[in-house]
């Protein structure tokens, strides 16, 4: 009988290596994401794979998986233990290797495979570890899933009848290229600097761009699971300050960088100019809205209001719903709606058909932003940013919050919210409008310009973005009306980046 975890122990003792340890707060609302060592050990993780290969069975999927790791020192490791455990309950694995999530994600079709395991810390900093998960492609675990698997392992409630298979599927990666540039060409060679921040992406991104024709300068594509300069996430912007400097130097068209496990794209333009995910998705929309009049989209909370009052989008009939964040929740909500792309904040970019198959893959919107600029020639990655409407928007800014309490810190601060506009009280200085309170809260004051706080589904944080359509001045005044909120909340500390 295999024993249940407990929620923490002390590393080099006897305990630590007998004793499976996981965290409770590692179960997230979507995925898993522990401290390696600190808050899960290699027999956690094995009861991590135990407790998946149990929801399979009770769910009734057919038990077969594919399994992949991304490129840090312990997860290779940390897969062999989470095979282990799904091997136990009687589960059959096929392991692609050292893959990018869209490649496990993909695997799912290639192979014709129910489910999927991805040993992936994303752009979380090292010493992070976690899994990327489902049991009904293209769809990943959402909060029912997530909780029940919690209770399985926490309770250790396994069915580990036995009786799994293992493969190594040799020469995936080639497989997943072939899926992506088995396509016409593009009609130039667009150069473009592909950032990898030397984790897994630097092994396929780059080659995978010049095969489609680009004139790719790679930068930071060798392998080196220390990160020696920066964290591969291109919400960071000291990733993005590195690609808007060699994107200068070498005189590229548009920089791309991509996140640890290659689900995510940043973007730079010819001009060095840092463009947010949620501006890049406005010009894609404009884009995929002209070959495609009248198509449903689907943003995060996060995203800029421009989904909604972009005259382009107007024009070409696009319709914007805005949902949750968090990869799950928008790839179930395009699954929902036949929306044609669901755009998230962070560069979670997820293409339906005809363009994809409705997972987050960054090389899908690499080669999206490549189309778009052989659609569009004669105009340079800036041209078309300037002609969106012009917004003032902040970075994704996040003070630190304690995973056992940023829950009710949002609580209290959209009850907060909510009395202000009861009571008719201002918000920087303007009338409440509007509270979007699907995902933590975004209030609106009367000229448009809004502020969100949601607590992070990843991190020990909360996630506070702010927007203007007015002025710079307007996007300060709100940042400082809700950090003034956040500030009644003593368990609020200090923020990532401000603006």
């Amino acid at each position: 009988m295999f024993p249940k975890p407990l929620p923490s122990l002390t590393p080099n003792t006897l305990e630590y290596e007998s004793l499976p340890m996981v965290k409770p707060t590692g179960f997230r609302e979507y995925d898993a994401r522990w401290l390696f060592e600190e808050e899960i050990n290699l027999m956690g993780m094995q009861a991590l794979g135990m407790g998946i290969g149990t929801l399979i069975h009770e769910r009734g999927v057919r038990p077969d998986i594919v399994v992949g790791h991304d490129f840090r020192g312990y997860s290779a490791s940390i897969k062999m233990a989470v095979i282990n455990g799904l091997l136990a309950a009687g589960v059959n694995v096929h392991d692609i290797g050292l893959a990018l999530s869209p490649m496990a994600y993909f695997g799912q079709f290639a192979l014709d495979l129910p489910a999927v395991a991805m040993i992936t810390a994303s752009h979380n900093d090292n010493g992070w570890t976690g899994v990327k998960m489902g049991i009904d492609r293209p769809m990943t675990f959402g909060p029912e899933e997530m909780g029940r698997l919690k209770e399985i392992v926490l309770e250790a409630a396994f069915d580990l009848k036995g009786g799994g298979s293992y493969r190594f599927v040799d020469g995936f990666a080639d497989t997943y290229a072939r899926d992506l540039t088995d396509r016409p060409k593009l009609k130039r060679p667009i150069k473009v600097v592909a950032a990898c921040g030397n984790g897994t992406a630097g092994a396929f991104a780059p080659k995978i761009l010049e095969t489609l024709g680009a004139e790719v300068i790679p930068l930071d594509a060798e392998l080196d699971h220390t990160f020696p300069r920066y964290n591969p996430n291109p919400e960071d912007m000291q990733m993005l300050h590195a690609l808007r400097d060699k994107v200068l130097e070498v005189g590229a068209e548009v920089g791309l960088g991509f996140d640890g496990d290659g689900d995510r794209c940043g973007v730079v333009d010819n001009e060095g100019e840092e463009i947010f995910a949620d501006k890049v998705g406005v010009m894609l929309a404009r884009d995929i809205s002209a070959l495609h009049p009248g198509c449903q989209f689907v943003v995060d909370v996060k995203s800029t209001g421009l989904f909604n009052t972009d005259p382009v989008l107007q024009a070409n009939g696009a319709k914007t719903d805005y949902f949750k964040t968090g990869h799950s929740y928008i790839k179930r909500r395009v699954n929902e709606l036949d929306a044609i792309v669901g755009f998230e904040k962070s560069g979670h970019y997820f293409f339906n058909a005809p363009i994809g198959r409705g997972y987050d893959d960054g090389l899908v919107s690499a080669i999206a932003i490549l189309d778009m600029l052989d659609r569009n020639p004669g105009k340079t990655m800036a041209d078309l940013r300037r002609d969106l409407p012009k917004t003032w928007g902040s970075p994704t800014m996040s003070p630190k919050c304690a995973d056992e309490v940023k829950y009710d810190v949002v609580d209290r601060v959209i009850s907060r919210f909510k009395q202000m506009k009861e009571n008719g009280e201002t918000v920087a200085g303007r009338a409440i409008t509007d509270l979007i309170t699907v995902n933590g809260v975004r209030v609106v004051s009367d000229d448009g310009t809004w502020g969100l706080v949601r607590a992070s589904s990843n991190k020990p944080e909360l996630v506070v973005v702010v927007e203007s359509p007015v002025s710079e001045e307007r996007l300060h005044e709100m940042f400082k009306a809700v950090d003034g909120i956040l500030r009644e909340n003593d368990e609020v500390g200090a923020y990532n980046q401000t603006i």
